[in-house]
Order: C-alpha cells, then structure tokens, then sequence
C-alpha cells in the first residue's frame, strides 16, 4: 500500500508530499490543474521512461519518492531479498532522480538499481488504469490479457510460452541447418573429392620432412660413396702413406724426444690418441661404404612421393608442411556437413514431439480459459446493470484455432461480445458500444479483475469519462467498496464518484512572479464539502449545493 508520496521540481510541481491511507481516495482539481500529477510521478518512480521534459524549468533535476508498506505481500518481499534490497521493517522507498539531460537514476531502499528493477518490483505494489484503458479493451491481444488476469492460471500461460519457445528453437535450427545444407551441396561435392585425393595420398604427419630429406641424400649417394672411398684411403688404406700412419710416426718420434724433455709427453699423448680417433672414423667410413646401397627404384619411388607431395600443395595454395593439417581440416568439415543431414532427420522427430507438447498445454491452457470466461460472463453482465446499463449482456467468444501457426499465447481467439439493448445481438464491443458504454463496460471489467489480482494499489485516472448522473453514483459507489479491501486512488471529476471517497485530495494550480506551481491539498470535512459542492455547481458555490454535497458525503455513511 502507498503511503508517502514526495515530489520535488517534477513538471510544474516544485515541492509536494503527501501522505495516503487504505479504502478509497479521490484526487479531484480545476481543469488544466494537474489532477494526474501524482500519477505520473509514481508512475516515473515505478520504473517508466525518463524524459528531460520532466524536470522543472530552472531547476537541474527532478527527484520522486515513493513509500510503500509491503505487509502481506510475498512476492514484493521476495524479489527484495532476491535482488539484496530488503529492509528490516515492512516498508520499502522507491526514488527516482531524473536530471536535465534526460539522464536519471533509480533507487530501492537506497540502494542503486535500474529502471527495469523497478518496474519488476512495481508489479507487485500498484496497478494503473489510465485514461485510454477503454481503447485497450478493443485489441484481442489486450482482452486475453485480461481473461488470463483473471484466471490466475500463470502456469498453463507459462507452460504454454515454454513449449511455444521450445518449439520455435528446434524450428529455427531447423531452418537453419536446412539453408546450410542447400548453401554447402556443392561445397560437399568438392570436400568429398579433396579428401578422398588425400586419403588416397595418405601422407602422414612429418612424412613430407623426412622424405624431402631421404631425396637430398639418394639423389647425392654416388658422390656420397666417391667421396667417402677416396677418404679412406687418405686416412687409414693408403699403403704407401695415410693420415693414420703419418700421425702414429709424430706419436713415436715425440715419446722419444719425451725422454729428453718430459713437457713433449703430453704431445705424445695427444697423438696417440688421435691416431685412434682417425682409426676408428676410418672404421665407421669402411662400414658405411660397405653398407651403401646404390637403389635407383628407391630414389624413384621418393622422387614421385616427394613430386606428389608438392603437387597436392600447389593445388591448394598451402605449403607441403601443411598438407597433413590441412587434410584434418577439411575432413572434420565434410563430417560436420554429413552430420547436418542426420541431425536433420533427427530434428523432424524433435519438432513434431515437441508440437504435440505444446498442442497439449494450449488445449489445458484453453479448458481453463472457458471456466473463466463463463464465470466472467455473469460477473460482468451484472456490474454492467450496476452501472446503468440494466439490459446490457456481456460473453467472451474463445474460438480454438488448432491450424494456424502456434505462438506463445496459445490457439485461442478471444472477442468481447456484448449487447446493450433488448433483441440485439451480441456483436464485438467496437461495432455496438458508444464511448460512454464503452467507458462503463473497461471500468466494471477492471473492477472485478482487481478484486482477482493481488495488487495492492489501485489507481483509475479518469476513467469515469463519459459517465455522469445515477450512472457516477453507481461508479462511486463500487469503487467505494473495492476499497474495502484494496486501496484505491481515483483521478475525477465527477462529484458523485468523488463523495464516495473514504478521503479526498484537491490539486490547485496558482502563478507567482511568472511561474506556474501546482498544490495538492489533503481535504478536511469541510473541504470536501466545498470542493464537492463546486464540482456539483461550478466555482459561485451555493448553499444548495453545499446541501446537496453533505447529502452525497453522508450517502456514504
């Protein structure tokens, strides 16, 4: 329930607070006054859009604060703690700041949050039916909204939304996959081919370096083998002179010359030692020129591995050291096109399970609706007789549409269907209710969906336009007893439905040195009897009008 109300530089409010209470209060003004203010200020501070034009001429920056008593209320208290907001008490402060670039800041309990957290938490505190409610009862989807308001049934609509989103999702990548497949038919085609050519190829990982490396050496064993001979007889076969010999000699001559001078041993030493290191390289030469294998077959056969190789890699545009990776790549990618195929046939069955689960949900969702929409049929057939329109015939027509495409909402049509006068027919409301009709038959509506929803708040902001006479007193006198469980606030203009008023506000607008000020004034006894009795007779406010304002305050007990 709102309980204060604080509006700073707001429009042409420069400084407001208010305090409200439970039952029903009218906010009633002049013409142009500003009788909606507070309603756009809350409405502001429940997290709608911020706009520069908000603020005060002169002024930096509007600021709004609205205090809440969240007493029984569960779902306020939850989304508090769920979001770290919550306060010790049952109370809850909403603040927004609006500066003059547009710009504006939100506030839970003073914490920062975002205009989308308030209006998630402004769900559960208010419930605002504005001046053009009327006009939204004529759209279907506004009617079903209302119908399922009612009901109360969320989780048949839920239900129906997630197998809807189910559905729409496996559909998409459906399409999706479909599109793929139709782009990459010739792609496919030329994977097949490539891969094939390179399994057929099969080089394996680091194959290409070792024979590229194998080529160099077959294709130079002859000088390999020349080279290596004629070496080995310089080092070690030579009969009349080699390296080895030459080395042994030096080896002797120096231990001789040792025993004249013992710092040549070490010369020695080091001789002797490489005579046998060219000993044993003439060793592994020997065994090499034994072991060459002169195999013009395998020089060829590398030779056409190796040109291959080279061939496959120009035809690609790659190098042949990416030829393996390159194979890995394009195989793992025909895969992926192959698998489309079989995830195809695998979504078909997907989608038509998932069409049965959403045609069973909707056909729950539509049972309930028709509970509902008859229950609503007399409900609303008699609060229309209450409001004068004593031969007015209210029906919801649901229509299931099992063909059309499936959507969030379920297969049903919707239409409102009323008739006002004896004999008539029920037709649609657009083709048989006046404005006023029209006007009488959203206000009962709202009425009795309210006294279904668990809002705390209710606010009509003139939605008595277009009524006047038995009809208001009957308007006043409903909302007077929705307000015994409910607290509503009501913006009008009628003095029949502002008598019924547990308590009442008048919105006075006054200009000082050039500038514009709106006041909002809580009304004592008397104060309500004035403004009653103006609102009854205009501003020369009689004796009999005053009379008849008391009759009207003391018709309401």
């Amino acid at each position: 329930m709102l309980i204060g109300l604080e509006i700073k530089n707001f429009a042409i409010v420069s400084n407001l607070s208010t305090e409200w209470h439970s039952g029903m209060t009218a906010i009633t003004g002049e013409t142009g006054a500003g009788k909606s203010i507070a309603i756009d200020a809350l409405s502001l501070c429940l997290g709608e859009r911020a706009e520069a034009s908000a603020v005060r001429p002169g002024t930096d920056k509007a600021e709004v604060s609205a205090q809440f008593d969240l007493s029984n209320l569960p779902l306020a208290h939850a989304f508090l703690e769920e979001n770290m907001l919550n306060n010790d008490d049952n109370e809850c402060l909403l603040r927004r700041v609006v500066c003059k670039n547009g710009r504006s800041k939100s506030y839970i309990n003073g914490g920062p949050v975002t205009a989308a957290q308030l209006k998630e938490l402004g769900q559960y505190l208010i419930s605002i039916h504005g001046q053009h409610a009327h006009q939204h009862l004529l759209k279907a989807e506004h009617q079903l909204q209302l119908l399922d308001a009612y009901a109360g049934h969320h989780n048949l609509v839920n239900a129906v939304s997630q197998r809807y989103k189910q559905f729409a999702d496996l559909q998409k990548e459906f399409k999706q996959l479909e599109q793929q497949q139709q782009q990459q038919a010739a792609q496919k085609q030329l994977l097949e081919y490539q891969v094939a050519e390179l399994d057929e190829f099969a080089l394996q990982a680091d194959e290409f370096e070792q024979i590229e490396a194998e080529h160099y050496k077959l294709s130079n064993s002859q000088t390999i083998l020349q080279v290596c001979q004629r070496e080995l007889q310089h080092l070690y076969e030579n009969d009349e002179q080699n390296a080895c010999s030459i080395i042994q000699h030096s080896a002797q001559q120096f231990t001789e010359l040792a025993q004249y001078d013992e710092s040549l041993a070490s010369v020695a030493t080091l001789l002797s030692e490489a005579a046998v290191q060219v000993e044993e390289a003439s060793r592994e030469v020997r065994n090499y020129t034994e072991q060459a294998d002169l195999d013009p077959q395998r020089l060829t056969e590398v030779e056409n591995r190796l040109s291959g190789a080279m061939d496959l890699a120009r035809k690609h545009h790659i190098k042949p050291q990416e030829l393996v990776g390159f194979h890995q790549t394009i195989a793992q990618e025909l895969e992926s096109i192959s698998n489309n195929s079989s995830r195809l046939e695998q979504l078909e069955g997907e989608i038509e399970h998932a069409l049965e689960d959403y045609q069973n949900a909707s056909e729950q969702l539509s049972a309930s609706r028709h509970q509902y929409a008859n229950t609503l049929n007399g409900l609303i057939s008699e609060s229309m007789a209450n409001l004068s329109m004593e031969n007015g015939v209210f029906e919801i027509a649901l229509t299931a549409q099992n063909d059309r495409a499936p959507n969030s909402l379920g297969f049903d049509n919707v239409s409102f269907l009323v008739s006002t006068n004896p004999g008539q027919p029920l037709q649609p409301l657009a083709k048989v209710a006046s404005g006023g009709e029209l006007s009488r038959i959203s206000l009962a509506i709202q009425v009795i969906i309210a006294q279904k929803v668990t809002t705390p708040t209710l606010i009509f902001d003139e939605v008595d336009v277009g009524i006047s006479g038995p009809t208001a007193a009957a308007v006043g006198k409903l909302l007077r007893q929705l307000g015994k469980s409910t607290q509503v606030i009501c913006v009008t203009h009628l003095p029949q439905v502002a008598s019924s008023a547990h308590q009442q506000f008048f919105v006075a607008k006054e200009i000082a040195d050039g500038e514009t000020f709106t006041h909002m004034l809580a009304l004592n006894k008397d104060g309500r009897v004035n403004e009653i009795a103006r609102l009854l007779g205009g501003d020369n406010i009689s004796k009999t009008a005053k009379a008849n304002a008391k009759e009207l305050i003391k018709a309401h007990g």
